[in-house]
């Protein structure tokens, strides 16, 4: 599924179950030694999926460690994103300097209260409009996470938190696509400063799941013909 809403150049394996052939690295274990046992099978099914993902890219399998905030490391030469929830993990890899942010969440809506402190009036505007012309999705669930795919593109650049009301989203229904705009000021990224992303999503087997992949060149970079300066 999400290597539907992603490009060519990036490279990305799913699962929908935790295999058994799934193992870690010594170094990864001990990241997860003393966590419960289901973020461990999350952990060492998502680290399969980069491998995995690093295999198609034709870069040899290393261990994926985390920084200080959580955030996978990736081997030099390359940039990625990792995510996982209930039934689905997936990683996604490609040449760095990319910008890189998937994420998944189950299609069912967000728990009371959770909308209004991630998102910003307009975006609970939007969200009812889409739920009255096209109901059936959970549009709530996917306004959160396009903003955790923002992050996830824009923390690896930045080194910095970005606050779920730091970015205003618009979500195009019918073209399967999303616009974040920065609310604050983004760091610099190919010579210029960013401003926002764009990105794709989509639905399917109870599961949302939305996409920012952005390619970087030594002076430009470009997604859907919009400048890095402009929008990612």
């Amino acid at each position: 599924m999400i290597e539907k809403i992603l490009p060519a150049t990036v490279k990305a394996f799913e699962a929908f179950n935790d295999p058994p052939e799934a193992a870690l690295f010594p170094e990864e274990a001990e990241l997860v030694r003393r966590a419960a046992d289901k973020r461990r099978r999350e952990f060492t099914t998502a680290r399969h999926c980069a491998r995995k993902a690093m295999e198609r890219l034709g870069v040899r399998p290393v261990p994926v460690l985390s920084g200080p905030y959580g955030e996978p490391c990736w081997p030099h030469g390359t940039t990625g994103s990792i995510t996982h929830c209930a039934g689905y993990r997936a990683a996604a890899v490609g040449p760095y300097p990319a910008l890189i942010g998937i994420d998944a969440e189950p299609d069912a809506p967000l728990p009371p209260g959770v909308l209004e402190a991630v998102s910003v009036p307009k975006e609970r505007d939007m969200i009812r409009r889409l739920g009255e012309r096209h109901p059936g999705t959970s549009w709530d669930r996917l306004l959160f996470s396009t903003k955790e795919a923002v992050y996830k593109a824009w923390f690896p650049l930045a080194g910095r938190w970005l606050d779920f009301q730091d970015a205003a989203v618009t979500v195009d229904p019918l073209r399967g696509t999303f616009t974040a705009h920065l609310m604050v000021s983004g760091p610099r990224w190919q010579g210029e400063r960013l401003t926002g992303f764009t990105g794709r999503w989509t639905a399917g087997r109870g599961l949302l799941l939305t996409a920012i992949a952005v390619a970087g060149t030594p002076r430009t970079a470009a997604a859907g013909g919009h400048r890095a300066g402009a929008r990612a």
